[in-house]
């Protein structure tokens, strides 16, 4: 039998997009433990964020932080070497993307040429960020230990004025996707480098896989293009985001919005695989 595997966005999607609560989701995260099916966190959140959710969790599996900047795998989670991962911290670390310094210094760049008003994470305070992502302040200081994305706001620019900020980016091979509240900059790297990469060493690891996505947003569409099965989980509003249906016509539609659809779709997923 194919062994299935479940890739998974955070925010708005297993996580409440205002509560960031998963505990809707909790009959399906105990089916994939009792079947074991690796879920695997695919998010724009940053490290010092995942960890501890993993924790609450109880997830044991390879994770993908700030949108497919870096690859995260468990020591030893995969019975071959990988001879380019650096070791952090009980990690496989897998970098894809660009260092955070020069996306820093590239955005801020961009905005000065082109005449556009941006204002990055890099630019807030800790208190700040709470107040944008309604978030306390210890998870907004975990929030802004940014390693390889930077997201930020367009506060002010004409139409042409952001076409040359973003035509300045792309020349630089950066990329930039939209979330559910910021626009990120990245190198070039995504959500979906990062999942195909992983998807190659399940491979190696089984002799038939099966992948499945879940997420709600542009940010995610890059990932959901790459699983066998994609599904858009409805937005908090109970809409789904038109520009991802549009691209995934064949994408599965959850219903119900954030934790609630992901855990409906997922367990019934589990049943139709059974």
């Amino acid at each position: 039998m194919a062994r299935w595997i479940f890739f998974t966005d955070l925010d708005g999607t297993l996580l409440d997009h205002y509560t960031y609560s998963w505990q809707p989701a909790h009959p399906a995260l105990r089916q994939l433990r009792l079947r074991g099916c690796p879920l695997v966190v695919c998010t724009s959140k940053t490290r010092a964020e995942v960890i501890p959710l993993r924790e609450e969790l109880s997830l044991t599996d390879p994770f993908v932080a700030e949108n497919g900047g870096a690859l995260y795998i468990p020591r030893n989670y995969f019975p071959f070497a990988l001879p380019t991962a650096l070791v952090e911290s009980g990690f496989q670390v897998l970098e894809l993307g660009q260092r955070y310094p020069k996306l820093v210094q590239a955005l801020e760049e961009a905005a000065e040429t082109s005449g556009v008003c941006v204002r990055g994470f890099s630019q807030m305070s800790d208190k700040e960020v709470a107040q944008h992502c309604h978030l306390t302040r210890a998870a907004a200081k975990r929030a802004r230990q940014r390693e390889y994305d930077e997201p930020f706001l367009i506060e002010k620019g004409t139409p042409r004025q952001k076409e040359r900020f973003f035509r300045w980016l792309q020349q630089r091979g950066l990329r930039w996707r939209e979330g559910s509240r910021f626009l990120h900059l990245m190198g070039d790297n995504d959500k979906g480098v990062a999942v195909a990469k992983l998807v190659e060493l399940y491979r190696q690891l089984y002799t038939e896989v099966r992948t499945v996505g879940l997420g709600d947003s542009p940010n995610d569409l890059d990932f959901l293009q790459v699983v066998d099965l994609p599904v858009l989980v409805q937005k908090f509003d109970s809409s789904y985001d038109e520009r991802v249906r549009q691209k995934l016509r064949h994408a599965r539609l959850a219903r119900g919005a954030g934790p609630v659809g992901w855990n409906e779709t997922v367990l019934a997923i589990l049943h139709e695989a059974a």
